[in-house]
């Protein structure tokens, strides 16, 4: 199977570059979220809540990027993970790590149930149906106010150390340390989930399905398992969400947060995963910024932003980037050349 064509959602060269440019560009922002812990400790709550939408973000890149699956209901896995978490540590007493586990097993099984049905479909009838699962258990979350605390969000969480060791202390150092651990493993995961044989045909069903139908391959299953997976990786960042909070409303499984997230991917850069990193954190610290200054309009200026990156670059961030980098190539090549 040949290298992916130019495509909207993976620009030419990009598998190539996840291989080679990731090692330098994971460095760097590793080294980023290790320096705002040192150097910059009353942002913590802040710089926890952008990881938790950098894992959300790169759960949303598998569909979007990868197999190229456009959803307007992600949030519905990232509820499913906040509610089983959040409702695990006001009933129970388990550690941190069993409740993560089990938001990242609730969304995943919501995963496998929507996704046997709605992955028949293609194009806006796919999208549709993923917001009508969102709608739907948004409404439920609202009517079951015994269950969810409905509008008022579920309320008496009590988070337990993490391993009966560390505790979640008020200026955040465990909330964040904690989520960037599980940031990166779920990040690592992928990196070699998309790396791998199953990550590669993923991108051959996006690009060619009857190519890959003719030779065999098992579609419907890849699509479902990777859905699956993309789940599960939004649930355990809605189970981080509710831990690191201690809150979980029903903002976290609205349209709204579907949209918010897909707008963050689109801002860093889809197919690339560490796009997933940047989009996030260009778009919360903005907001963070923008709305201090003007709080009526700044969603305006956020779309001031949107605007000019989507003109500056064809995919994102990474791609406006991606781009300057190869013609700052070409025109150093020339000279050479001409010798």
């Amino acid at each position: 199977m040949k290298e992916p064509s130019s495509h909207v959602m993976l620009a030419p060269g990009a598998v190539r570059a996840i291989r080679t440019r990731l090692p330098v560009i994971s460095i760097v922002l590793w080294a980023a979220i290790a320096a705002v812990y040192v150097l910059l400790p009353d942002y913590l709550a802040l710089g926890t809540q952008i990881m938790v939408m950098i894992l959300f973000a790169l759960s949303l890149d598998l569909i979007v990027g990868y197999v190229g699956l456009v959803s307007l209901g992600h949030a519905a896995f990232f509820g499913a993970g906040a509610y089983a978490a959040g409702l695990l540590a006001v009933h129970t007493a388990l550690d941190p790590i069993l409740g993560l586990l089990a938001g990242a097993m609730a969304a995943a099984l919501l995963g496998l149930a929507s996704g046997a049905l709605i992955l028949r479909t293609r194009g806006l009838t796919f999208l549709m149906l993923t917001l009508s699962v969102v709608f739907m258990l948004h409404e439920i979350a609202n009517r079951a106010v015994a269950v969810t605390g409905g509008d008022d969000g579920l309320q008496g969480m009590t988070v337990r150390p993490i391993l009966g060791i560390w505790r979640f202390d008020m200026f955040g150092h465990t909330a964040y340390i904690y989520t960037a651990v599980v940031v990166f493993v779920c990040w690592v995961s992928l990196v070699f989930l998309v790396g791998s044989p199953f990550g590669r045909s993923l991108v051959g069903i996006r690009e060619n399905p009857i190519r890959m139908r003719s030779i065999g391959a098992p579609i419907f299953r890849r699509l479902l398992a990777a859905y699956t997976i993309s789940a599960a990786f939004a649930g355990a960042a809605g189970a981080l969400s509710a831990q690191t909070t201690q809150f979980v409303g029903l903002k976290s499984i609205s349209f709204s947060l579907s949209a918010e997230v897909l707008v963050m991917l689109i801002l860093g850069g889809v197919g690339r995963l560490y796009g997933a990193f940047i989009g996030p954190a260009i778009y919360m610290m903005a907001q963070d910024a923008i709305a201090k200054s003007d709080p009526v309009f700044w969603t305006f200026w956020i779309g001031i932003i949107l605007l000019i990156v989507t003109i500056a670059g064809s995919n994102g961030v990474v791609g406006a980037a991606e781009e300057l980098w190869r013609k700052l190539r070409q025109k150093k090549a020339v000279p050479s050349d001409e010798q």
